[in-house]
């Protein structure tokens, strides 16, 4: 810059970077932005859904999430609202709704997600570590919670499943 001050720092993250890591259940993450890349106002991951993947019903207290479908199918459901989005769709998950997101066709599906502020992030981060080490469901929820992620079971969670044929969580 030709005042003198120092550009903003650059991060570029090339196809196929970041680090990868499964979090069970048949969902995956990928990490591409950290807060210390965004000024800590958001963070994206990119999530890969195998066939018949659930995330089960949960609301973060601390965080919006919007979520873009890169490949395949991904339904959502949030309160009483309930859509199936293919590649180029957008949704957003508000905090403090409850929701649920899965793999809502025959063939894998990815999506990115962004979290703001970003120190959501950190939780997929110390998820990917408890699954790497074998550790017991219990210490899942607890890391949950530490986070502000709370889990529900609302009435309409046994009906998605049921209707798309999906494996909810062992935790």
């Amino acid at each position: 810059m030709d005042d003198g001050s120092e550009a903003p720092p650059l991060t570029v993250v090339r196809p196929g970077q970041g680090r990868a890591a499964d979090l069970g259940d048949g969902v995956g993450v990928v990490f591409k932005l950290a807060g210390a890349d965004t000024g800590g106002s958001l963070a994206v991951v990119e999530h890969p859904f195998e066939v018949g993947a659930y995330v089960s019903a949960h609301l973060h207290t601390r965080e919006d999430e919007y979520s873009i479908v890169v490949e395949g199918e991904i339904g959502f459901r949030s309160g009483d609202r309930e859509a199936v989005l293919g590649p180029g769709g957008y949704i957003t998950k508000p905090r403090g709704e409850l929701h649920a997101m899965w793999n809502a066709g025959a063939t894998p599906a990815r999506m990115i997600e962004i979290i703001s502020p970003a120190g959501f992030k950190l939780f997929f981060r110390d998820v990917a570590d408890l699954a790497e080490a074998g550790t017991e469901p219990a210490a899942f929820v607890a890391l949950a919670a530490s986070y502000g992620l709370e889990f529900g079971d609302p009435e309409w969670q046994a009906d998605v499943v049921r209707r798309y044929g999906l494996t909810p969580p062992a935790w």
